[in-house]
């Protein structure tokens, strides 16, 4: 009521989007502040577009940051819930909407439930017809190939139609790609020949040990880590050491290659960092999809150098064990597109959920995963195999815990140092 009996300005607001009184009124401003309930003023066009759901005043600069993209700023696909969705209502909810502010914490819930569903469903499906195909087409080469040439043109056709925001590319982050690009791809070669040589569920047991040489090469090259960081790892190094010598399908090649695609992705998530910290301005989504394009650009000459002069003897064999083609050509396919996908999952959970959660999520999530590999293929376990397992996976939810705490002491510290 007070701001209908204000002279309109043709000045400037105040610097609060959200304020309807003129810089003009500061007394008058202060007062009917004192008196209004307390609430936090949220950026409309910040929520909207998906910058930040935090108080306007610690919103920086949201309007540049749709300016990188194409002029279409939406969710892609609609495989998951626009962020547009989920943030609306807590926008209006500011305004003093009552039921949307009620309904917001319920929408969230539903959101991260699909975001986990999802997640889950498509590792799941990738897993499974992953290891099909290599059982009946044993080469990891060109199947890894053809799952980052899938994941290549989904995030083409993604651009072309303006169903995700398209990223800038320019010089400088090509540059910055190549490095964490090369070293997708020998995770991902890597984990594909262990698929090829072992059962899908010790290859994830190994691949459980991931956080081992994260710790390992990140206090190489200077962060330190508590104490309890490096206790959590103990449990990994005994439950992978004990799965791996009671595993029936023990392959020396499909521990190697367990082990290298953990060096690979390690080294990417460093090398990311560090290198890309300055094109903070580029989404996951688009991020990702960037680096399959330059991995496919890596892995395919290689992959005709190691395996083409056996591609087609290979294929003619793989059709007289199924029997039909079209058999063939729809696993391979399925492989291809679910390999993106749950990669795409990965990273809009990692949007929409805290660190922690992440990790705790990519933790269960491995164990559903060789839950039901050893469900679908039948692979014997030895009870110790089971316990080792259980052990590892334990140690990297531990890890999960441990590395959150010591997250969570350096933001607050740095609140500290700002204050």
């Amino acid at each position: 009521m007070l701001s209908s009996h204000l002279i309109p300005s043709k000045n400037p607001l105040s610097t609060n989007p959200t304020s309807s009184f003129s810089p003009f009124y500061p007394n008058l401003l202060s007062t009917v502040r004192s008196k209004l309930p307390h609430r936090p003023h949220i950026s409309t066009f910040a929520s909207i577009y998906g910058v930040s759901s935090k108080p306007t005043s610690q919103t920086i600069n949201p309007i540049l940051k749709p300016r990188q993209f194409c002029k279409i700023p939406v969710n892609p696909v609609g495989f998951l819930p626009s962020k547009l969705n989920s943030h609306v209502p807590a926008a209006a909810a500011a305004d003093g909407g009552d039921t949307t502010a009620d309904s917001a914490p319920n929408s969230k819930k539903f959101q991260l439930a699909i975001v986990f569903g999802l997640w889950y469903f498509q590792n799941i499906v990738f897993n499974i017809y992953n290891k099909k195909v290599l059982n009946i087409f044993s080469f990891p080469w060109l199947l890894a190939s053809f799952q980052l040439f899938a994941g290549s043109v989904w995030m083409l056709v993604l651009w072309s139609f303006k169903l995700q925001p398209c990223p800038k590319i320019s010089k400088p982050f090509l540059i910055a790609l190549l490095g964490p690009a090369l070293f997708h791809t020998i995770g991902h070669i890597s984990a594909c020949v262990s698929f090829s040589k072992v059962a899908v569920s010790f290859t994830h047991v190994i691949k459980s040990a991931e956080p081992v040489f994260s710790v390992l090469f990140s206090s190489f090259l200077g962060d330190s880590y508590p104490i309890q960081v490096w206790l959590s790892i103990l449990p990994i190094v005994f439950g992978c050491s004990l799965a791996a010598i009671t595993e029936a399908t023990f392959n020396l090649e499909g521990l190697s290659g367990a082990m290298i695609s953990n060096v690979g992705f390690v080294l990417r998530n460093i090398y990311s960092k560090r290198s890309l910290q300055n094109f903070k301005e580029v989404n996951g989504l688009n991020l990702y999809g960037c680096i399959s394009i330059i991995s496919l650009l890596y892995l395919f000459p290689v992959a005709i150098f190691v395996e083409g002069s056996k591609w087609v003897q290979g294929y003619h064999q793989a059709i007289a064990s199924i029997g039909n083609a079209s058999t063939l050509y729809i696993w391979v396919l399925i492989s291809g597109i679910f390999y993106h996908l749950y990669n795409q999952s990965s990273y809009q959970a990692l949007d929409e959920i805290s660190p922690l959660t992440f990790s705790v999520g990519n933790t269960m999530k491995r164990v559903v995963v060789i839950v039901a590999s050893v469900l679908v293929f039948r692979n014997p376990v030895r009870p110790l195999n089971a316990v080792g397992s259980a052990i590892a996976i334990f140690g990297t939810f531990l890890y999960s815990q441990a590395t959150s705490k010591k997250s969570s002491k350096k933001i607050e510290e740095g609140e500290e140092k700002k204050d």
